[in-house]
């Protein structure tokens, strides 16, 4: 029995078989499971054929010297080794088309150099990566053009699942997940799950994704096609998906995005008092200090709201913020809300916020001179101006593209429910 490509149609051609065909696809899974391990590969065969990336080249009376590009080398310097020369070079790059790739060597880099009866140099060929090559023919007179060969490299899907008894990291790396996988993983899901303080022992995820293959050999992950984590009695799920107009992003089976998007100002009523500036001179301590955020001046009590959606991880009085909140948002953006004379019901630490969910009312608490709200935004880590700093947007799924996104998320999650039966009838998370 081979399994089918996903498709949108997914790999249940027909809803009302899934029963049928997900029972097949269990007694598939339990026999060829492996004895050891805990990931299920599914290969899907390739739909894109390209034409192999090869330095080799066959005409029989030209010469062909092969140099690999060490440490500390210039393209001078390979050119010069295979005979070549620099005058050729310095032609080759006069043109804009071949200058950018040639230009990227890196060491272990091949270069193959062909020479003709005459010793003239006719063909150098440079692969970029090993999805990517490129062919420079020299004509008479020396003109020369670039052919780009692109490789398509095969898909397989593999499914694995995993237990939390430590880390994520740990978890994910006992089921079989690169490095890479993992971050993608807690990426996706950061904007629900907090990685540092919501995982629980015992917490579970599926996931199904893809992994790139040359030549029989691992060439690198892909992106992941579905997901589920289960956090603390609580079930996230991810599917991702691409519309006819080809933008693809993540979704939950209800069609929201898995990104949240973000207001550009956390109030109402306000005007700006005190720009982001890292030369500013500080009002009280009247000495230079960096003003890493915006300031809003507003009567207090005005209401402040969380600027997207996030946990609380901080809530408490410091003699320079006063009251202040830090909301935590996703894997890498943090915002945090200063001067507060008063907190809301909803603002304590540990507690999920919704966008425009009041957090706090505008005060003069901490080191001011007047009532107004402190706003900062964080990447990283590093500071970023709140009135031009590019915001996260969550693109609405299209109501155009709802029936199809329902019909493939519908597929798609019962893919990830036979793989689950699959493990637990193996026994592997019993």
């Amino acid at each position: 029995m081979t399994l089918q490509p996903f498709k949108k149609t997914g790999l249940f051609p027909q809803l009302h078989v899934m029963a049928l065909a997900g029972c097949s696809l269990l007694v598939l899974v339990v026999a060829l499971w492996p004895s050891q391990g805990q990931s299920l590969v599914v290969d899907i065969p390739a739909n894109l054929v390209a034409e192999p990336v090869s330095l080799s080249v066959d005409e029989s009376p030209w010469q062909h010297i092969s140099e690999t590009v060490t440490l500390g080398d210039t393209l001078s310097s390979v050119f010069e080794r295979s005979g070549a020369g620099v005058t050729v070079l310095y032609k080759l790059i006069g043109n804009n088309d071949i200058k950018k790739p040639i230009e990227k060597i890196y060491p272990g880099q091949e270069f193959v150099f062909s020479f003709d009866e005459e010793s003239v140099l006719r063909k150098v060929s440079f692969n970029e990566s090993p999805t990517l090559s490129y062919h420079i023919v020299l004509e008479a007179g020396q003109k020369a053009t670039i052919d780009k060969i692109v490789r398509v490299p095969d898909i397989r899907t593999r499914f694995t699942k995993g237990t939390i008894n430590n880390s994520l990291f740990l978890a994910g790396s006992d089921a079989g997940l690169s490095d890479n996988m993992i971050m993608q993983l807690a990426t996706l899901f950061g904007w629900d799950i907090d990685f540092a303080l919501d995982i629980r022992q015992g917490d579970q995820f599926s996931l199904l994704y893809e992994e790139n293959f040359l030549d029989g050999e691992k060439l690198n992950d892909g992106s992941i096609v579905a997901a589920k984590f289960y956090n603390n009695g609580r079930e996230v799920t991810a599917i991702r998906y691409t519309d006819s107009a080809g933008h693809t992003d993540y979704y939950s089976p209800d069609g929201n995005s898995m990104r949240k998007a973000f207001l550009r100002t956390p109030m109402d009523v306000f005007r700006i008092s005190s720009s982001f500036n890292p030369n500013r001179k500080h009002p009280v301590l009247n000495k230079i200090i960096a003003h890493k955020g915006t300031d809003y001046a507003a009567p207090t009590g005005t209401p402040i709201k969380a600027s997207g959606d996030g946990k609380i991880i901080k809530a408490n009085y410091s003699s320079t913020y006063g009251n202040v909140v830090v909301i935590q948002h996703g894997a890498n953006i943090r915002t945090l809300y200063a001067h507060m004379s008063k907190f809301s019901k909803y603002t304590k630490v540990g507690n999920r916020i919704k966008q425009g969910q009041v957090i706090g009312y505008v005060g003069a608490t901490g080191r001011v001179t007047g009532a107004h709200l402190h706003y900062e935004f964080q990447v990283n880590g590093v500071h970023k101006n709140p009135q031009t700093v590019k915001l996260p947007t969550a693109r609405p799924l299209a109501g155009e593209y709802r029936d199809d996104f329902q019909n493939y998320s519908t597929n798609m999650i019962g893919q990830l429910s036979v793989f689950d039966e699959g493990f637990a009838a193996a026994g592997d998370f019993e």
